[in-house]
């Protein structure tokens, strides 16, 4: 991890402006999507066998009920325990949250004007489950139970073949209805577009690598996506009193992502950064993905404030997905924070319990978006409508307001439509 002093604004600035060159990934990811939209399940076939090396034939590109219920038979007791205690946590989270968004609300604006806002569920739903050499049944609980709690008629998974028996039993604790062994930007565009064998949705979610996040991004405005979610982040807020193990075992945690996933430590003591960077080199020594998170670590930094205020500040400035506060008093220093994703506090709180099992959800905004995103959530399932009821002297009350700003936007219909009722 390389050291950085907050003094030095040109640095800073680079590292709060980290981003994800998409245009080239643009480019590859195009002729996909068209490639899918206009020829379906034999696009999918072909792109599945190219990338991800398994043979698909249009049978097969949906899981059968079978194979989910298969599946029980090929997961440990341990991990059955596990699963369903991380998913009763999540469910009562979101129930909550549930709970909390009004269902619908009346105002009469004027005398003869009532608007009511009704909030319904989306219809469908696909989620994007990544997938192919690691297995995430984790991401299935946080993108499925939101959408179940939130009542989604039609909620869909998609992942990269082989689709491991985790993911299968996770989908079928959330409810699934439909799940399809395809990845990439290829399922992007099927849930999309649609094809033979996958049933287009409303709205696509889920977190994926940059040819996944590029064709969201292309295929926004045919469906909503949830956001832009890119590489996966941490940025540590630690004092002289915090514990430099305990900090060093979360900056490795997070670097095991991806090799393009970046750790920030901020802290206003020399000696923790120096203890931290120690402990990284060796704690890392008996971790299984050393390469990953030496690619990670290299775009990572260790920045150093003079004080807890220019943490704070850098913190906001740079909008991390994850963000843990180890400090003497954690909950002081999380009142002045605006921008995350998450926050975890004190030194019992690390991110993969928010990764698993303590109940909020882990589909969080990246890249700085947190300074206008929220975590995934039953809301993110929802739409609003208001429904409109005016009587003739209601009408009547709003006539010559009406007919002043349609003829100054020289809509003259607009105004006939008020006139002519009277």
């Amino acid at each position: 991890m390389r050291i950085v002093n907050y003094e030095n604004k040109r640095e800073i600035e680079r590292v709060i402006e980290r981003s994800l060159d998409l245009e080239s990934v643009f480019d590859i990811v195009r002729p996909i999507l068209r490639d899918v939209k206009e020829n379906g399940d034999s696009a999918l076939i072909e792109y599945t066998k190219r990338f991800d090396n398994f043979d698909l034939i249009s049978e097969n590109i949906k899981i059968s009920e079978n194979e989910i219920m298969d599946a029980y038979s090929n997961v440990s007791d341990p991990f059955l325990s596990a699963i369903r205690h991380a998913h009763k946590n999540i469910e009562k989270f979101h129930r909550e949250q549930f709970k909390q968004i009004k269902k619908s609300w009346k105002i009469e604006t004027e005398k003869g004007i009532s608007i009511t806002e009704k909030i319904a569920a989306i219809e469908s739903i696909g989620a994007y489950v990544p997938g192919g050499i690691a297995s995430y049944p984790s991401t299935v609980l946080m993108t499925c139970i939101p959408a179940k709690i939130a009542n989604v008629e039609r909620i869909v998974v998609v992942s990269p073949p082989p689709i491991s028996p985790a993911v299968l039993v996770a989908c079928d604790l959330c409810g699934v209805n439909e799940i399809y062994r395809v990845g990439g930007a290829q399922a992007i565009a099927a849930l999309a577009y649609g094809t033979e064998s996958v049933r287009r949705v409303d709205k696509i979610i889920g977190p994926g690598n940059r040819y996944v996040m590029a064709a969201k991004l292309l295929v926004f405005g045919i469906v909503t996506i949830d956001m832009p979610a890119g590489p996966s982040e941490v940025l540590i807020i630690a004092d002289s009193e915090a514990n430099p193990r305990f900090i060093a075992a979360d900056i490795l945690a997070q670097a095991e992502h991806d090799p393009d996933a970046q750790c920030i430590l901020v802290t206003d003591s020399k000696e923790i950064a120096d203890e931290v960077d120690n402990e990284i080199k060796n704690q890392i020594e008996d971790l299984k993905r050393r390469e990953v998170i030496t690619q990670s670590l290299e775009n990572s930094y260790l920045v150093l404030t003079r004080d807890m205020n220019e943490a704070i500040e850098f913190s906001n400035l740079y909008a991390p997905e994850h963000l843990e506060i180890m400090t003497k008093n954690p909950e002081e220093i999380a009142e002045k924070i605006k921008n995350a994703g998450a926050i975890f506090l004190g030194n019992y709180s690390p991110v993969p319990a928010g990764d698993y099992a303590s109940g909020g959800n882990h589909v969080l905004p990246t890249g700085g978006t947190a300074r206008f995103s929220s975590e995934l959530g039953v809301r993110d399932f929802l739409r609003c409508y208001s429904i409109q009821k005016i009587s003739k002297v209601g009408l009547s009350r709003l006539r010559k307001t009406i007919e002043t700003l349609a003829e100054v936007e020289t809509l003259d219909a607009h105004s006939n439509a008020v006139k002519k009722r009277f």
